[in-house]
């Protein structure tokens, strides 16, 4: 099904979604690297990718040495080694598992915010970005671009934001914190642009707690207070549901 420039598929199981999501990924990796040397990827790092992320590691014929691998967003002031720290859920799901060309890591620990924003920024300039693999929260941030800090014609690649509180609960919904209290405030987050600038996009959001963001992508209208609408604005967009995450549609 389609809205606007939008394409989205509903499967019956996460699992059939994560392995659909992955051999469409694949089959694009695969075919830019028919005329490329090397691509840059953004990754998202969240439960929801989960299934995703097993079946495009479990596929062997991904030429992962033509690939640069970046994550999109980072939480500010967790222990470096925190395994809620984005750069190590995806060190451990993908990242640390298949040999891509290079893999870049947002800082998570106490730093040097200036210096964190240039040097990522630079990376991804001298890259570019071929592929975004993301999903969506549930107030329909992609990244850390909720509502509040969200600008479809950010002048930035990338920034600290403040996390809103449904953002923030929602770590505790998917069971990557215990309680409120233990989730970051701040956080890095690569802006809209950037995510967007990607000529392949691809969405995964499986479970009923998108249920509500999965709607308002597809009706609402297209606008900051809703970020990923911005994907029915772009030609290239998938979006990939389960029937949980779809059940309002």
């Amino acid at each position: 099904m389609t809205i606007d420039h939008l394409t989205y598929e509903i499967f019956p199981t996460r699992e059939e979604m994560g392995r659909k999501a992955a051999a469409d990924v694949a089959a694009v990796i695969k075919d830019l690297l028919r005329t490329k040397a090397e691509i840059g990827m953004i990754f998202a790092a969240a439960p929801s990718q989960n299934e995703f992320l097993e079946a495009l590691v479990a596929d062997k014929t991904i030429p992962w040495d033509h690939i640069n691998a970046f994550h999109m967003d980072e939480y500010i002031g967790l222990d470096t080694d925190a395994p809620q720290g984005f750069g190590n859920f995806l060190r451990a799901r993908i990242f640390g598992l298949v040999p891509f060309k290079s893999v870049s890591y947002i800082p998570n620990g106490n730093t040097d915010t200036d210096k964190a924003i240039t040097d990522y920024t630079s990376l991804i300039q001298q890259t570019g970005i071929d592929i975004t693999c993301m999903g969506i929260g549930e107030n329909a941030h992609i990244a850390f671009n909720d509502p509040h800090v969200a600008q479809f014609d950010d002048p930035a690649m990338m920034k600290v934001v403040d996390l809103d509180e449904k953002c923030r609960n929602q770590q505790v919904h998917d069971g990557c914190f215990k309680s409120l209290d233990e989730v970051p405030s701040q956080a890095f987050t690569l802006t809209i642009p950037v995510l967007m600038s990607a000529p392949h996009v691809f969405c995964i959001v499986p479970a009923r707690t998108k249920a509500q963001a999965v709607h308002n992508t597809i009706n609402a209208e297209v606008s900051e207070k809703y970020p990923s609408t911005i994907m029915r604005t772009r030609p290239g967009c998938r979006m990939y549901l389960d029937t949980d995450s779809a059940s309002m549609l």
